[in-house]
């Protein structure tokens, strides 16, 4: 009969080494190689489309307070690492009458392959007035992820986010056949869904998603919250890049 001792020993070694294979399997981005990327971007990512002028608008719930929220696809744009990135403004509002409490300028760039990064985000939380949680890849060892594949695959594993101590986070393809609702889209299916995570907080989890030719259509809470989100509307403008 093993002792209470070599047991533990042999159950650490067994949860370091499944913490290590499951480390290995998550693909974190490579290096930004500025060549592989252009603007403006000729064939968007039907999953994330990044066209400027368009804003995607959701409603939602959180701890049974109303939210909601803006994603602007702007004409503005940023150079980060040496790749001209899409500026996206998203307005975060909580209540009724909705108070805004978050104000965001996320910055998206899609490479040559179709796949979408995302570069940062500069971030205010109100009435505090705090920044945290802005970032920008190349500041501070941070890096540029993944926010969208252009070709997902159930199991793939992904950093969506790599700003050590400020956002770390993951995602996974659960499956490419979910089913969903949002008032914009009505019943969808054939949809991305992906789970993700974030090491900073490892006990939530949100389940998103995605229908090819509109984009993210709902989010919800599966572990560690009570929200949802769900797209409600789309508009489209002309902008010139």
């Amino acid at each position: 009969m093993k002792s209470r001792l070599l047991t533990r020993s042999i159950l650490g070694l067994a949860l370091a080494f499944l913490f290590v294979s499951i480390a290995a399997a998550v693909v974190h981005p490579p290096d930004v190689n500025p060549a592989n990327f252009s603007y403006p971007i000729v064939n968007p990512n039907p999953r994330f489309p990044l066209v400027p002028g368009t804003t995607f608008f959701y409603e939602g719930e959180k701890d049974g307070v109303a939210g909601s929220n803006a994603f602007e696809v702007t004409c503005d744009t940023r150079s980060i690492l040496g790749v001209v990135t899409t500026v996206v403004h998203d307005r975060v509002y909580e209540g009724n009458p909705a108070v805004l409490i978050e104000d965001t300028f996320d910055f998206f760039a899609q490479d040559n392959d179709g796949n979408v990064w995302y570069f940062g985000e500069d971030s205010t939380s109100f009435p505090s007035g705090s920044t945290e949680g802005s970032w920008e890849a190349g500041v501070n060892d941070a890096d540029a992820g993944i926010i969208m594949l252009t070709d997902p695959n159930v199991g793939d594993r992904y950093f969506q986010e790599f700003a050590p101590k400020v956002a770390v986070d993951l995602a996974k393809v659960l499956t490419l056949s979910g089913s969903a609702f949002s008032p914009f889209t009505g019943n969808a299916s054939n949809l991305l869904v992906t789970k993700e995570t974030s090491q900073l907080d490892p006990a939530a989890v949100e389940n998103k998603f995605y229908k090819s030719g509109v984009g993210f259509i709902r989010g919800e809470d599966v572990k560690g919250g009570n929200e949802f989100t769900q797209l409600v509307n789309i508009t489209t403008g002309n902008c010139t890049p």
